[in-house]
């Protein structure tokens, strides 16, 4: 693999800061990083792999000589860069949900469709954290046979409303300690001892857009426009990493051993049987680490074709950065 040159566009944010790391983790070989972010934050200094990199003012002109972008930005800056991106001869990976649902632009999951990053046309969409966590977990059952429908409810820590959400979450948790009324700045109400279950802007059919990520970008990339998916979402107290129940529909029926075996045998997927005694992962076991964990895969009671089951995965890793990262050296091997 040649050396490479490498921007992050969004480097100080909490998933920008996160591809440095996994950057770094990773030891891919980095000819030159190049962490941009808003003029507010130029000048500052990140360390990678031991060395200061001072933080450029992100520009149409600063992407020229770039091999890839790594994009951590919201979806308007996102489009705003994309241009020069396309036109520096970059290889742009947004994180954002810019483009996701543009055809012509490929949405992936490595170990799911990996093969789809090759027919970009300068960009690559990185879906959406959930979408990852669940898709990873269910895709070796994808294997045995097509997944018709899958009934999902997602229990999403409070990171994945950014560094804002978890600040909000340790200043309520600190004001119940205090005896004093928590501040609700970040969510529609106190997340703090409580659950949220509504999560993004309304959809316009009494779902939420981020409900709906989960059929729309499902199905781009199993490459199946008859999926079926109906979930709701909800914003639990939990700092870091996501849960996800699913109850899906296959077109044969799978037996439950062989539906584990499947799953064990996935690359990125962590099968839990026995656990420290639980046959199950929780969002602490899954807390910075880029492995989807499955456990308490058993029959529906409601379908004979139906298998349900519990993950957990680190959505600013696996859901975000670490999977845009993997996009990346999945294509730079091949260079």
């Amino acid at each position: 693999m040649k050396k490479l040159n490498i921007a992050v566009l969004g480097a100080t944010g909490a998933v920008g800061q996160e591809m440095l790391k996994v950057l770094a983790e990773y030891d891919l070989p980095v000819n030159k990083l190049l962490p941009l972010g808003s003029a507010r934050s130029a000048g500052k200094k990140i360390i990678f792999k031991g060395e200061e990199v001072e933080i450029q003012e992100a520009t149409d002109e600063c992407f020229k000589g770039m091999d890839f972008v790594l994009g951590a930005v919201e979806g308007d800056m996102s489009k705003r860069f994309a241009p020069a991106i396309k036109a520096s001869g970059a290889v742009y990976i947004d994180n954002s949900s810019a483009f996701r649902l543009d055809p012509e632009v490929p949405l992936v999951v490595p170990e799911v469709n990996g093969a789809d990053a090759f027919e970009n046309s300068g960009i690559i969409a990185n879906p959406n954290c959930c979408t990852i966590i669940a898709l990873m977990a269910v895709a070796g059952i994808e294997k045995l046979s097509r997944i018709e429908k899958m009934v999902v409810c997602t229990y999403q820590a409070v990171s994945g409303a950014g560094q804002a959400g978890i600040a909000e979450l340790n200043s309520q948790m600190n004001a119940l300690a205090a005896g004093e009324k928590p501040e609700v700045k970040t969510f529609a109400t106190q997340i703090a001892l409580n659950v949220i279950p509504f999560i993004d802007a309304p959809y316009g059919n009494d779902y939420s857009k981020e409900e709906m990520k989960m059929q729309n970008e499902g199905r781009k990339i199993l490459h199946d426009p008859e999926l079926k998916v109906n979930c709701t979402c909800v914003r639990v107290p939990v700092m870091r990493s996501h849960s996800i129940a699913v109850t899906l529909r296959t077109e044969k029926k799978i037996d439950i051993e062989s539906a584990k075996k499947a799953v064990a045998a996935f690359p990125g997927c962590k099968l839990i049987e026995d656990y420290e005694g639980r046959c199950y992962p929780t969002p602490l076991d899954t807390t910075d680490q880029d492995l989807v964990w499955v456990g308490r895969i058993r029959q529906d009671l409601t379908d004979e074709n139906g298998i349900t089951l519990w993950c957990c995965g680190d959505q600013i890793r696996k859901g975000a950065a670490s999977n845009a990262v993997q996009i990346l050296k999945l294509l730079a091997e091949k260079t």
